[in-house]
């Protein structure tokens, strides 16, 4: 968890994660908090560059299924405060090498034709991971496939027991302005870093420099 808000027909509108939905959760339930000064997805501001406090509940099995829910609060400059994501899907891994695939509901009760559905995959191995994510349905103009996001992640420890992450996204839309996203964070008993830019002046010309925190509750 668009051109998360319309960027995809309208940029003006604003349409991650730096917060997002966890997936390949701990097994049983497990819930998390987390604040921080801007929340940022695919690089873009969810919170008119405000601060957000986020929390989900998540519940993984055995077999590698998990099923959660998330929320944040939200600024797009119209009536929308809340997003509410629903998720459903299937991760393992096997020594170095992982996968992950599933669905996602980006709702947003006190909007206005802002809820869509995506569809995602990724695998990773080692210090790399890869991922796609499409639109399944919207309450706009996109349907299936239309909107498609490419990410490339690399994570890897330093100074112990400190992560370093290096980001690449890159957004097509079929009917919107299509832009790339970077990142670099620095993350540590659940405090992280993170500098962020986007390719598109018409989008956002400036860097996002975001420090969050998140805890993490087993249930």
């Amino acid at each position: 968890m668009n051109m998360k808000h319309h960027i995809g027909y309208a940029v003006a509108l604003c349409c991650t994660l730096t917060l997002a939905p966890p997936t390949l959760a701990t097994e049983g339930l497990s819930a998390n908090i987390s604040v921080t000064n801007n929340y940022i997805w695919r690089g873009v501001t969810q919170t008119d560059d405000k601060p957000a406090v986020s929390g989900g509940i998540d519940y993984a099995m055995e077999s590698g299924i998990y099923i959660g829910t998330w929320a944040s609060n939200v600024d797009f400059g119209d009536d929308a405060t809340t997003e509410l994501d629903l998720y459903l899907g299937f991760g393992n891994d096997f020594g170095e090498l992982s996968y992950d695939f599933g669905y996602v509901y980006y709702g947003y009760p006190d909007g206005d034709d802002l809820n869509f559905g995506e569809v995602y995959g990724s695998i990773g191995w080692s210090v790399l991971s890869i991922g796609i994510s499409t639109t399944a349905h919207s309450d706009w103009s996109s349907d299936f496939g239309d909107d498609i996001y490419f990410e490339a992640n690399v994570a890897f420890e330093i100074l112990g027991d400190a992560e370093l992450g290096l980001h690449f996204g890159s957004y097509d839309f079929d009917d919107g302005l299509d832009y790339q996203d970077y990142n670099v964070s620095i993350s540590k008993s659940g405090f992280s870093f993170l500098v962020s830019q986007v390719s598109e002046d018409e989008i956002d010309d400036d860097y996002k420099v975001v420090v969050s925190y998140t805890y993490d509750i087993d249930l």
